[in-house]
């Protein structure tokens, strides 16, 4: 498996790209960067991922001990492995089971949109934003890529629950790479859900790397 430090560190710059998030705080042991989201206040990157068990126990004893809700999320070689040492360290596993996944952008393929859709991408600073609506205005699908020197991080992709199974998702997924590689970046990388894995596998994404995500147990009323 190639480096995870340097796995994580591009993933992250182009996932804060995509978001807009501040700069990441850096420790050896990994990346902090505050997301603000209603329960995910903080991410906390591992840069070691379950090759140093130490490293990992220090980071799930940081996100216990955290007065903000922390997610901790781990590249690894298995997802069972690790989601079982992030258990037996006391988290919870928010995700359990996603998929560190790249593509040559340049290569990627395209897929023609059905007429009844219309599309636009937006471009702010470093995020690529697509958007496809239905003929009344209704938003079908849509998408973000982060950019971050040659790299192209896609992050929140959807196709609303109404019209899935049309081929939108790859609809999108080939406009940001033809608008990724136009703004000189090359090299597609994301973390896929369970589901969003079998798309990106039919597009040509390649599986690097399992990612495991815990947080602290959350309380029961």
């Amino acid at each position: 498996m190639p480096n995870l430090e340097h796995l994580i560190t591009r993933w992250a710059q182009g996932w804060q790209a995509s978001r807009t998030l501040p700069p990441p705080e850096t420790t050896k042991d990994a990346l902090r960067i505050r997301c603000a989201q209603p329960g995910r206040e903080f991410e906390i990157f591992a840069l070691h991922g379950d090759e140093d068990p130490e490293s990992l126990r220090r980071l799930a004893t940081k996100v216990l001990a955290a007065d903000e809700s922390t997610w901790l999320t781990v590249t690894t070689a298995s997802a069972a492995t690790t989601g079982a040492a992030l258990e037996a360290a006391g988290l919870q596993l928010v995700h359990p089971s996603e998929t560190y996944m790249t593509i040559d952008l340049t290569r990627h393929p395209h897929h023609n949109l059905d007429p009844a859709f219309t599309s636009k991408i937006n471009t702010e600073g470093a995020d690529i934003k697509v958007e496809i609506h239905d003929s009344t205005g209704e938003l079908a699908a849509r998408g973000h890529l982060g950019l971050a020197g040659t790299d192209g991080v896609a992050d929140r992709i959807l196709t609303m629950p109404d019209f899935r199974r049309r081929g939108l998702g790859a609809v999108v997924m080939g406009m940001l790479a033809t608008e990724a590689v136009a703004r000189g970046a090359h090299t597609g990388l994301l973390v896929a859900s369970e589901e969003g894995r079998l798309l990106y596998s039919r597009l040509g994404w390649k599986r690097v790397a399992d990612v495991v995500i815990a947080q602290r147990p959350q309380q029961t009323q």
